[in-house]
């Protein structure tokens, strides 16, 4: 309530009195001064600001491109479609960016154990009741019994 008799008031009185008195509103002050700081001390701390907003925003796209990365390496293992906002934050976060050494890890030991599963032997081991080690020497002996015959033709 106050204020608003102030508001209405004040202007109509600074009218009549023609503004002999100069006084600062609180629009004019100077944000240093607001704040309780030297001109220079404020400087300082709008430049410190300024840096860790910069540190901040560097390491939030710098773990924006290790997720893109990780994900732009699981569409390639799967075979998915290309994003292109994860190669755009990858590039633009340049080549600083790695994988997470845990993950690193796990993606070696999936490889090796796809690797595994898609070769012959891999899919027999999926089979079960089935003696890898007499699968191996029938197939060794098969081999050598085509050799023999190989070397006994007379068109070879």
């Amino acid at each position: 309530m106050a204020f608003m008799v102030k508001h209405m008031v004040g202007g109509q009185l600074k009218n009549l009195t023609g503004g002999l008195t100069e006084e600062k509103s609180e629009g004019e002050k100077s944000e240093a001064a607001a704040q309780g700081m030297t001109q220079e001390e404020f400087e300082q701390y709008q430049q410190q600001l300024e840096e860790e907003k910069q540190e901040r925003e560097a390491s939030f796209a710098q773990k924006k491109a290790e997720r893109a990365t990780v994900r732009s390496h699981f569409r390639d293992k799967y075979r998915l479609p290309k994003n292109e906002l994860d190669e755009t934050q990858i590039q633009q976060a340049g080549d600083d960016v790695v994988l997470p050494t845990e993950l690193a890890k796990m993606i070696a030991e999936d490889n090796q154990e796809e690797t595994h599963k898609q070769s012959v032997l891999g899919q027999l081991s999926n089979i079960q009741n089935v003696d890898m080690d007499q699968l191996k020497d029938k197939a060794q002996a098969t081999l050598e019994d085509l050799k023999k015959q190989t070397e006994n033709c007379s068109l070879m």
